[in-house]
C-alpha cells in the first residue's frame, strides 16, 4: 500500500494557513462573550461551525460561499438557453447548512449574500427568479427561514457579468446532548457513508480549467444520456432531515464529516490521532471518471480532492451503524457501512484502492 503525499490544489496551499491564523485571532475575542454570561464551546473552534453555550441550549453559526460553480451555470445557459440558478441556489444553501449540521445543529435561518459586479445582472428576470425560488426551496428543505440578505454592487472587485453567492446560517442544539464534538470519537466506531448527489460544489476550478480537453466540453454525453454540464450542476443534497431523524431515533452521533473540499482527506478532520480505515469504496457517479480523464489526475488526487460519491460521513457505535443506513434508506439516500476507526497514527487508509493520506496532507488547525 503506497503512502500519499499531500494532495492539495492551489486553493488550499494558501487558504489553509490563513484559516489556521483566523482561528487563532478569533480565540482572542472569545472573552467578549463573558459580558453576556455566554461562552464558546471550545471543542467547536476549528470545526465546520462554531458553537456558543447560551445556557439552556447551544447556538451554532457558520458563514460559507458557493465558489465558482455558477460560472458553469452561466456557460450552460449560453449553450442550452436553460437557467440552472435554482440548482445553484440550493448548492449555496447546502454548502452553508451542511457545515452547520456537522456539530449537531438544527438550522433556524439562512441569510443570503449576493455580491454583484454590476446591477445589470439582475435584469435577467428568469435567472433572478430561479435564484430566489431556489434559495426559498433550499431553506424549506433545510427547515430554516430565509430572513434577510445583502446584495452589494462591487464594481471592479466582482466581474460585471457574474455574481458571488454566499451566506450564513444560525442553528440551535437542543437538547444539548445532541452536540457533536470530536471527543466522542472512539476506536471501534463505524464509519457510515451517505451518498452525494455528484460533484456537488467542490473541485470546480479544475473542471473549468480542463473542460476543453473533451471535444464536446460541457455537452459531452454520458451513458445516462445526460450531458456532463447538467450532471455537474445537479444540486447538492441537504442532510438536515437525515440528522433530525437520526437524533429522533436516539442515536448518539460521535462525529460528522461534510465531505467537501479536501475530499476523503476530510475524514481525519478531528484532532485525535486515529486511523480511519475504509474497507468499502462505494461506486461514484460517471462524471468523476470524466473529470479524471480530462484532467489526467490519478485516483490519489481524485479521492484527495473530490467527494467521489460520498456527501456525509457519520462516526457512530457499531451497533448504531445499521440503524443510520435504514434511516437514510427511508429518506431515499444510499448509504454504506464503509469502515472503522482504529487506534494508530492519524491517517486515512483506503484499503481497496491502496491509498493512504497521512496527517501532513490535511492541515486545517
Amino acid at each position: 500500500m503506497s503512502k500519499s503525499q499531500p494532495s492539495q490544489t492551489y486553493d488550499y496551499k494558501n487558504m489553509d494557513p490563513t484559516k489556521i491564523k483566523a482561528q487563532s485571532c478569533g480565540l482572542e475575542t472569545v472573552k467578549n462573550l463573558q459580558r453576556l454570561n455566554f461562552e464558546e464551546v471550545t471543542e467547536s473552534r476549528g470545526e465546520s461551525a462554531n458553537v456558543i453555550d447560551l445556557g439552556p441550549f447551544y447556538l451554532a453559526l457558520v458563514v460559507e460561499g458557493l465558489g465558482t460553480k455558477n460560472l458553469i451555470a452561466d456557460q450552460m445557459e449560453e449553450l442550452t438557453g436553460e437557467t440552472y440558478y435554482k440548482a445553484i441556489a440550493q448548492d449555496t444553501v447546502a454548502m452553508i447548512v451542511n457545515d452547520l449540521l456537522t456539530v449537531g445543529a438544527d438550522p433556524i435561518a439562512v441569510p443570503a449574500y449576493f455580491g454583484l459586479g454590476d446591477d445589470a445582472w439582475l435584469a435577467n428576470k428568469k435567472r433572478v427568479d430561479a435564484l430566489l425560488d431556489g434559495w426559498t426551496h433550499a431553506c424549506n428543505l433545510s427547515g430554516a427561514s430565509y430572513p434577510c440578505g445583502e446584495t452589494p454592487v462591487l464594481k471592479d472587485i466582482i466581474h460585471d457579468k457574474t455574481i458571488d453567492l454566499a451566506g450564513s446560517a444560525v442553528g440551535i442544539i437542543n437538547p444539548k446532548k445532541n452536540l457533536v464534538v470530536q471527543s466522542k470519537i472512539k476506536a471501534g466506531d463505524s464509519i457510515v457513508f451517505i451518498e452525494s448527489s455528484g460533484v456537488q460544489s467542490n473541485g470546480i476550478s479544475l473542471i473549468r480549467k480542463c473542460i476543453n480537453n473533451l471535444p464536446a466540453g460541457y455537452l459531452t454525453k454520458m451513458k445516462t444520456g445526460q450531458t456532463l454540464g447538467a450532471a455537474i450542476l445537479t444540486p447538492t443534497h441537504i442532510y438536515s432531515q437525515l440528522n433530525r431523524n437520526i437524533f429522533a431515533a436516539d442515536i448518539d452521533i460521535h462525529y460528522i464529516v461534510n465531505v467537501t473540499g479536501h475530499g476523503w482527506r476530510k475524514l481525519m478532520r478531528a484532532k485525535k490521532a486515529f486511523a480511519y480505515e475504509i474497507n468499502l469504496v462505494p461506486p461514484c457517479q460517471e462524471e468523476f471518471s470524466l473529470i479524471q480523464k480530462m484532467s489526467d489526475k490519478d485516483l490519489q488526487y481524485m479521492y484527495g480532492n473530490y467527494n467521489m460519491g460520498v456527501g456525509f460521513a457519520y462516526y457512530v457505535d457499531k451497533s448504531d451503524a445499521p440503524k443510520i443506513c435504514q434511516i437514510a434508506k427511508d429518506l431515499g439516500y444510499k448509504s454504506w457501512i464503509a469502515g472503522e476507526i482504529k487506534e494508530g497514527n492519524k491517517q486515512v487508509v483506503i484499503k481497496p484502492l491502496n491509498i493512504i493520506f497521512d496527517s501532513t496532507s490535511l492541515q486545517l488547525r
